[in-house]
């Protein structure tokens, strides 16, 4: 059976990570299936259940650890309250191929420790700071009770949680650009990919 790889996107807030992710899924020729996380943290307006997040809740986070089935969590300390990330292990009836998975640096090495940096790929986007203030104000506008003090928490932690050193202690070299044109970002990546799985890269 072909190795099944994990394909994993990280970047900043507002980088466009969500667009180049379901640029990706909606490739055929790629034949992604998603990584879909959970979290405990409220659904935002257009979300998905079980499309974009599980949405759980503590209890539910705390059943699911006992059955030894999570990998890795992050909380968040917002200013609405702690909210929880984390990631599930695979089951049988999750299927076969390969998966794009989207999350934090953190997240990225506990799966990259779980199955192995032969299996978990990582993608990371990048996009200038102005841009990414510029895109972040316009998305909180948009909820039905923007948070922009919690929108700032975000854009500068991130600064922080995804430094150059931090990413070289990752060994992650390879980055795409997300600036102007997201379809060119997302054609860099497809190609990456295909040079992944061909044992090119």
């Amino acid at each position: 059976m072909p190795m099944r790889y994990i394909f994993y996107i990280m970047g900043k807030s507002a980088t466009g990570k969500n667009m180049v992710y379901e640029g990706l899924l909606g490739d055929e020729a790629l034949g992604l299936s998603p990584l879909v996380p959970w979290t405990t943290r409220p659904i935002r307006a257009g979300e998905r259940d079980g499309a974009d997040y599980h949405f759980t809740d503590e209890e539910g986070l705390a059943a699911m650890e006992r059955e030894g089935r999570v990998i890795e969590k992050r909380v968040y300390h917002t200013v609405l309250g702690d909210w929880t990330y984390f990631t599930a292990a695979l089951r049988e009836e999750d299927g076969e191929g390969d998966l794009l998975g989207i999350g934090t640096l953190e997240s990225f090495e506990k799966l990259r420790d779980y199955y192995g940096a032969e299996t978990v790929i990582p993608l990371y986007v990048e996009t200038p700071d102005d841009v990414r203030l510029e895109r972040a104000l316009k998305r909180e506008r948009k909820q039905s009770e923007p948070n922009y003090e919690e929108m700032c928490r975000r854009f500068l932690a991130d600064q922080k949680d995804f430094s150059d050193e931090r990413l070289a202690a990752a060994g992650i070299t390879v980055r795409f650009v997300n600036d102007a044109d997201k379809e060119e970002c997302v054609a860099g990546i497809a190609a990456y990919i295909g040079a992944v799985r061909r044992g090119e890269r």
